[in-house]
């Protein structure tokens, strides 16, 4: 019989690591898909859309599981429920069945992201608290770039695409469930005793800073998270479809690498910039989001494959900028018992960016095409980061006490 002999750190950063990487898998498949079931364009982006749906619900409704339950039993759920999203996915024979799929794997994983990330600080308690914070990062973009990467290249290696290329992550998946169960040196859970009880558990909350002076630089960083989360998403739902007529190659698995390259590359970016202040960080992103959207603005015109590789740099860059320099801000601007709710209400709105953008260019493509929609995506995001920029250039450095380093 199986037992795991590794650490429970090493199972939870691998269960981690699994757990996200259905989140973006279908991505490459995206193409094939809109073929087999002769979907349009509106109806990609939904079905790219409906995972942050299920997404938001876990945020918003099962934010406080982990804390009333313990991290354990929450991510052995979470992994079976994104487990089971993942074979219904490689099961589904239509959309409707799809987008089931994709629900599930949603709530799977702002389950899994959210107890597995307050596991990995309770069974390091001994190890240095920035990394194992940093060691969240690059095992959470590890799993989301993996899972395109190995989904692509399956589709494009192994006969019947859409089947075959969910069997990596699904047998992965099964081995951490199976794990997760044999782990047993894990410290005892005591829940809060001010946790709320009954249905007020599952309730909503989402909360702004209480000073009125802090949300000026709360609504900075949700602004670039929404617009970074926006740009990522048009890469990760639509890119394998405009690559075909600016790339000299095609395929799965061409789609898999810039999805997976843009997450690979924003991790050693979030590394990177750690020690700068947060100020030089938010604003860098903002003015790398405009160049990223102008680039791809131009790749879209030129056709060029220089011009989208360049697009893809860019955007790794913008976004990486972005997480880091909006979670430092969340970090600073509020207390302890405060950060759950106002991050999650930062959280909601970068999930927005990832809605309402991808959603509106996928209706415009059905009425003016997709070179028409994505210069039309491009220049309004441009326009957006740019102002965001303007705004973070005149806004003064945040202090959260006197005596500390502008942020």
């Amino acid at each position: 019989m199986f037992k795991p002999r590794w650490s429970p750190f090493i199972w939870i950063c691998y269960a981690m690591c699994v757990g996200v990487m259905g989140t973006a898998l279908a991505s490459p498949l995206y193409p094939l898909y809109q073929a087999q079931w002769g979907l349009r364009t509106s109806t990609l982006t939904q079905l790219f859309v409906v995972y942050m749906f299920g997404a938001m619900a876990s945020l918003l409704f099962l934010g406080r599981a982990t804390q009333r339950f313990g991290f354990l039993p929450v991510l052995r759920i979470g992994l079976f429920t994104m487990t089971g999203g993942v074979l219904l996915s490689m099961l589904s024979n239509g959309p409707g069945l799809f987008a089931v799929s994709r629900t599930l794997i949603g709530l799977a994983s702002g389950m899994i992201t959210t107890s597995s990330a307050i596991g990995l600080v309770r069974v390091a308690r001994s190890a240095d608290p920035k990394r194992t914070s940093a060691a969240i990062t690059v095992i959470m973009t590890l799993g989301f770039g993996m899972g395109p990467l190995l989904g692509g290249l399956m589709a494009q290696i192994a006969p019947w695409p859409l089947r075959s290329a969910y069997l990596p992550t699904l047998l992965m998946g099964a081995l951490a469930c199976h794990a997760l169960f044999k782990v047993r040196a894990i410290p005892r859970h005591h829940a809060p005793a001010n946790l709320p009880q009954g249905w007020s558990l599952w309730l909503p909350r989402l909360a702004l800073p209480a000073d009125l002076r802090l949300r000026r630089y709360f609504w900075l960083g949700a602004a670039g998270a929404f617009s970074s989360f926006g740009l990522f998403s048009l890469y990760a739902s639509l890119a394998p479809s405009f690559m075909q007529k600016l790339l000299p190659w095609s395929g799965p698995l061409v789609g898999g690498l810039s999805i997976a390259t843009i997450l690979f590359l924003s991790a050693g970016v979030q590394l990177a910039a750690r020690p700068f202040a947060n100020k030089q960080i938010v604003l860098v992103s903002a003015c790398a989001m405009v160049a990223a959207n102008l680039v791809l603005l131009a790749t879209n015109e030129l056709g060029s494959p220089l011009l989208f590789a360049a697009s893809v740099l860019v955007t790794a860059l913008a976004h990486g900028l972005a997480n880091v320099g909006g979670m430092a801000v969340i970090q600073k601007i509020c207390t302890d018992a405060e950060r759950p709710t106002i991050l999650a209400s930062y959280l909601v709105v970068g999930y927005l960016g990832t809605i309402v953008p991808i959603l509106a260019v996928g209706w415009l493509t059905d009425l003016i095409g997709l070179t028409h929609a994505l210069d039309v995506f491009t220049v309004v995001m441009a326009l957006l980061s740019a102002a965001i920029a303007t705004l973070v250039w005149r806004t003064p450095p945040l202090l959260v006490a006197p005596g500390l380093p502008p942020a």
